[in-house]
């Protein structure tokens, strides 16, 4: 937006510069030169006006585009963080799961070692 302005200041510092150059060096008549004056005047202040009507739909626009997308991400946000819970509750249960099975194996194991060390013992 600074550049903007800075442009819309230079248009209008140029503007005045350019009639006061005009008036200075003008083969017309004061009347003549006062009346193109006026014309050059009124076409700057135009395009100045342009300008600012264009700078402030752009700030509009970009205003409402970001507006619709913190609507959007507000919307989703609650269903993320849902899907995020639900999955991580999902890894809980598999993490639980699995360290209950790998326990059942490891008291498996140990009983059948404890078993077949207990029948070398009665055969020794």
């Amino acid at each position: 937006m600074s550049e903007r302005g800075d442009f819309i200041a230079g248009m209008v510092v140029g503007g005045f510069l350019g009639a006061l150059v005009g008036i200075l060096y003008a083969p017309k008549s004061g009347k003549e030169t006062r009346e193109e004056i006026g014309k050059k005047t009124e076409e700057l202040f135009s395009r100045v006006r342009e300008e600012y009507e264009n700078a402030l739909d752009n700030s509009r626009n970009a205003y409402e585009a970001a507006i619709t997308k913190l609507k959007k991400l507000e919307e989703q946000t609650p269903k993320k963080v849902n899907e995020v819970g639900g999955k991580i509750e999902e890894l809980k249960e598999q993490g639980i799961d699995k360290l209950q099975d790998g326990r059942s194996r490891l008291k498996n194991a140990i009983a059948a070692g404890m078993e077949a060390f207990q029948e070398e013992q009665k055969k020794a």
